[in-house]
């Protein structure tokens, strides 16, 4: 069975950076696409950035140019670079994990999930 940990949330004021790692255990880490998804109170879960088996990314449009989405396979660990935080970056981040090598943002696709790691933006 899966199992992500996802770790490194804090409060940041706005115009700082932060690193979310999620370790992963009980999956072939090296070929699952991998996710970062975001859940602000009273909105529903977003995806935020994709990695793909294969290291190729994608990212929603609120985040491009601000979040880097990698992962070392050597250590099972996926992370999320967040640059420029803003308020509106202030939610609960989960990492999650599928079984195919494609990229997608899509919550639904995903079968494993991380428990959630708080990241607050003060303005």
């Amino acid at each position: 069975q899966g199992q992500l940990v996802a770790s490194g949330g804090v409060f940041v004021q706005a115009g700082g950076s932060l690193r979310l790692s999620c370790t992963v255990s009980g999956l072939p880490f090296e070929d699952y696409a991998m996710g970062w998804f975001r859940q602000a109170p009273g909105k529903e879960r977003e995806g935020v950035a994709a990695i793909s088996s294969e290291s190729t990314t994608m990212y929603a449009d609120s985040v491009k140019g601000r979040f880097t989405i990698s992962k070392d396979n050597a250590k099972n660990t996926l992370y999320l670079q967040m640059d420029n935080l803003q308020p509106e970056d202030t939610a609960t981040y989960y990492c999650a994990a599928r079984p195919f090598p494609q990229l997608t943002l899509d919550r639904d696709r995903y079968n494993y999930w991380g428990q959630g790691t708080q990241v607050t933006v003060s303005s």
